[in-house]
């Protein structure tokens, strides 16, 4: 099973947003993504409970249009502690969410996020980090999380199940993956638009093909591009394409669909 564990499905103030859906699955289609682990993310942030809760529901009602095809993840701002704990809970627990999603309203390693991930660790699923590493500020993120701070995070919390997002979304993708080489418990997403080659093999020969989780972020034909292509046996690939991602979320089965 090919599994994409970085996608997003629209928020339904975009008009298409139904149709934009149904394209994806399409895409995922032509291929061989089996699974998407999706979310939804607020237009503008910082979200707010009502907003981040929205988006959630939406997930969860694209689950029984696509059934069997994107698992959700649980998006939430950690800024609004009682109400991002309540969601995650009641989206694990109840809805059968496999995982949170953390965008860029905090930095992960700042203490308001803490509570979030000791949850995540309680309700064994992953937490999927966004992050770059800019040679620039980037002002529309002031608090765009890296790979160090990931690892950071990880660190302090080596129970946890961290994936950090798109290493070819932009930014230092070198940087990225050696900031994770002591930090066992970070996976890395390969997904991404950026299509420099030696990507996946450099991931490889740092981390090993054990933490690395097959992506693409709405880049679809690079990010599979890149894993087709790689210089590195086939067992590796099959690893990276979807038996990683399959034992992580595996360790919430519990609470699966």
């Amino acid at each position: 099973m090919v599994i994409d564990c970085h996608a997003h499905l629209e928020h339904h103030s975009k008009p298409t947003w139904a149709e934009d859906d149904r394209k994806l699955i399409e895409a995922a289609d032509k291929l061989g993504i089996d699974q998407l682990c999706c979310s939804i993310l607020t237009p503008q942030r910082p979200s707010n409970p009502e907003s981040f809760r929205e988006c959630n529901q939406w997930v969860a009602e694209a689950r029984e249009r696509f059934p069997g095809r994107v698992p959700a993840y649980c998006y939430v701002n950690p800024g609004y502690p009682r109400e991002a704990l309540d969601e995650i809970r009641r989206c694990v627990e109840e809805r059968g969410f496999v995982g949170v999603k953390l965008y860029n309203e905090y930095r992960c390693n700042e203490p308001v996020v803490f509570p979030v991930v000791e949850l995540a660790i309680e309700l064994r699923v992953p937490i999927l980090q966004h992050a770059g590493h800019a040679h620039y500020f980037v002002k529309e993120q002031p608090r765009l999380s890296d790979a160090g701070m990931v690892a950071e995070l990880a660190r302090r919390y080596p129970e946890a199940a961290l994936i950090c997002a798109h290493v070819c979304g932009g930014g230092d993708w070198e940087w990225t993956i050696k900031a994770l080489r002591g930090a066992p418990n970070v996976y890395l997403d390969t997904s991404g638009s950026v299509t420099d080659e030696g990507v996946i093999e450099a991931a490889v020969r740092t981390l090993g093909a054990e933490r690395l989780v097959f992506g693409c972020d709405m880049s679809m034909t690079a990010s599979m591009g890149r894993i087709r292509s790689a210089d590195i046996p086939t067992q590796m690939k099959d690893l990276i394409l979807g038996e990683n991602l399959r034992r992580l979320l595996h360790r919430g089965e519990k609470h699966g669909d």
